[in-house]
């Protein structure tokens, strides 16, 4: 089954179903959602979307960025939480083409862990809890909401390797990622060649810090996040199927 859901506008969402998790279950189908900005939904594709059924979206970027792009149309009975997990904004298209792209993306990513785990649990606590299906976001789907994704799976029980192929998904929009950039941003020129890329590295490197500075992912997850064993819990009975 594939797990990639085509849009004319967006260019990021898929399906987080279908990983094998703790016990031996399986993250369920028509669950559980990652995408790129649901502010761009219009038309086709808002009926799209609507037809996923989905009853919360959470919203992962700043304040700002929903103000000025919007947010995902207001419907009867859903649910819209704006949690911004990132603290400390940066431009990805002018970084520094010398510096070491992968390396520099899992040390803003170590970032946000550091300042958004109030966010972070706030996030996971409605994945949990609110109505489903779910679905999180961010502006092109691929850094805070790759984060989001990673450690949810995580407390699910799916293998590593399986995060770190979903992470690496993203890669398949890039082209439309840089080509939306362009388009949103004349006479500007693109200096950081790694625009739009969601290597498996960049999360492994991630992924290897936490569990440096903190034990384990785990542990990060137990004892920052505050990620308890009846949040725990409620996760895998929502999304995990035998």
């Amino acid at each position: 089954m594939d797990r990639h859901i085509v849009f004319e506008r967006l260019h990021n969402v898929r399906d987080l179903g279908g990983y094998r998790g703790h016990g031996g279950g399986t993250v369920r189908w028509g669950a559980l959602y990652r995408a790129d900005s649901l502010g761009k939904l219009a038309g086709a594709d808002l009926a799209r979307f609507r037809a996923l059924g989905v009853r919360t979206v959470l919203d992962l970027r700043y304040p700002w960025e929903v103000e000025a792009r919007g947010r995902v149309p207001a419907d009867e009975g859903l649910t819209y939480r704006n949690l911004s997990i990132e603290h400390r904004p940066y431009d990805q298209a002018a970084i520094d083409p010398a510096v070491d792209p992968w390396r520099f993306l899992a040390d803003r990513y170590a970032e946000v862990a550091a300042d958004g785990a109030v966010e972070l649990r706030q996030a996971l606590t409605a994945l949990a809890d609110d109505p489903g299906p779910v679905a999180f976001h961010c502006a092109s789907g691929k850094d805070r909401t790759g984060i989001v994704a990673a450690l949810a799976l995580t407390v699910l029980g799916v293998a590593e390797a399986d995060v770190l192929a979903d992470f690496a998904l993203t890669e398949r929009a890039t082209d439309r990622l840089v080509a939306d950039w362009h388009a949103a941003n004349p006479g500007r020129t693109l200096r950081w060649p790694g625009y739009g890329r969601a290597p498996a590295t960049v999360l492994r490197l991630f992924l290897t810090d936490l569990a440096g500075t903190y034990g384990s992912v785990d542990a990060y997850l137990r004892d920052v996040v505050g990620v308890d064993t009846a949040l725990t819990d409620r996760l895998r009975a929502r999304y995990l199927v035998p």
